[in-house]
């Protein structure tokens, strides 16, 4: 009996040191080093002042922090290696590894792609439209869009912006007829719309808006929000600024990388980069509304800029030239019609829910902040 007991044990002790002598690892964890990190050149099509590129970096940032330094994105700002609207074929070639920008700047390969973007979007902000491209088969449709153009990139839309203003002019506008005549900058579908306003537009990317305003070759413009306008200058060149519009109702911006660079990385790599994609995404948001909401009062306190509400006649007018423009580029583009076409029935579904369950936040701001407000009680 003793002998019995005594073989099974020794036998044990000769496994456990073979094993260990052969590099078995047995409940212990094993560590297996980097085999070097992998480095990611990027461009942006933004300028180094504007939070935009700030956006970019915070997005690369998360990247090589979450992937403890094995992918390394460095950032450049636009016209470092190519022109601002020079960026998505430079990624799809392979100059570059990856980019960041917006959809709309596509607009010349092919209309659809200002869709994501570029007009009232069918009464959804931009948080909804994000949910159509991840859930209502808007992030199948980007795929295709892009092999219609043989482009050689993967896309992940993220970062809702706020509805954008109508511009920044000589003086407000106050009726559809002020557009006639004018040199205007604008992107994607809002070309067609401003054109069809009476508008002559000429679609600078932004680091060139301020210089053009300035030389009289554009007699006003619109870009983004009171931050990125504030950095770029805006209110050198103008004192009127015309808040509200659907020409870029809600808007978002795309993190772009080179296919083949993006499909050789590891599958761990590529979920931490999806992931971050996500969390950029919502802090993005919630920096917009901190930076944006400074500098709207330092325009009005500092740079003396006044505001005006763009006219409900221009913005209806904005609506039935949009559904015109819409109509004939579906009529023309197979892959256009299909786009509008899920984006209204998923705005028709959504909408409706947002319109039922959302209560007005006018009522509680008139409340707290408005004229007839009574100083709150603590």
């Amino acid at each position: 009996m003793t002998d019995k007991v005594r073989t099974p044990r020794n036998t044990r002790r000769k496994v456990l040191k073979g094993a260990a002598v052969a590099g078995i690892a047995i409940a212990t964890p094993t560590v297996i080093k980097a085999q070097g990190a992998i480095s990611m050149r990027w461009q942006t099509t933004w300028p180094s002042k504007d939070i935009f590129h700030e956006y970019a970096l915070d997005y690369a940032k998360k990247v090589n922090d979450m992937t403890g330094g094995d992918l390394k994105v460095e950032v450049l700002p636009a016209g470092a290696v190519v022109p601002a609207f020079g960026l998505l074929e430079a990624v799809s070639k392979g100059r570059l590894d990856g980019g960041h920008g917006v959809l709309a700047d596509h607009y010349g390969k092919q209309a659809a792609f200002a869709l994501w973007g570029s007009g009232p979007s069918y009464a959804m902000d931009a948080n909804m439209l994000l949910a159509w491209h991840r859930y209502g088969g808007g992030k199948e449709l980007l795929e295709k869009l892009y092999a219609s153009i043989g482009a050689n990139v993967v896309s992940f839309p993220y970062g809702p912006m706020p509805t954008q203003p109508l511009g920044w002019y000589k003086k407000p506008i106050a009726k559809v007829d002020d557009f006639k005549g004018l040199k205007f900058r604008t992107v994607g579908i809002s070309i067609d719309v401003f054109q069809s306003m009476g508008a002559a537009v000429n679609a600078l990317p932004a680091d060139e808006i301020i210089a053009a305003m300035d030389r009289g070759l554009l007699d006003a413009a619109e870009f983004n929000n009171a931050t990125s306008d504030r950095v770029l200058g805006f209110a050198d060149v103008s004192k009127v600024c015309m808040l509200q519009s659907y020409h870029q109702n809600a808007e978002q911006f795309e993190i772009m990388f080179n296919k083949g660079k993006y499909n050789a990385l590891p599958d761990k790599m590529k979920a931490i980069i999806a992931n971050a994609v996500d969390a950029a995404s919502q802090d993005m948001s919630w920096k917009a509304i901190d930076r944006y909401s400074q500098d709207y009062v330092e325009l009005q306190t500092k740079d003396k800029v006044r505001f005006y509400k763009t006219p409900d006649a221009v913005l209806k007018r904005q609506l039935e030239i949009y559904d015109d423009v819409v109509a004939r580029k579906s009529a023309e583009n197979a892959l256009f019609k299909e786009i509008v076409q899920s984006q209204i029935a998923f705005a028709r579904r959504t909408t409706q829910w947002e319109q039922d369950t959302v209560v007005s936040r006018k009522m509680a701001f008139d409340h707290y902040f408005g004229p007839q407000a009574k100083p709150i009680r603590l």
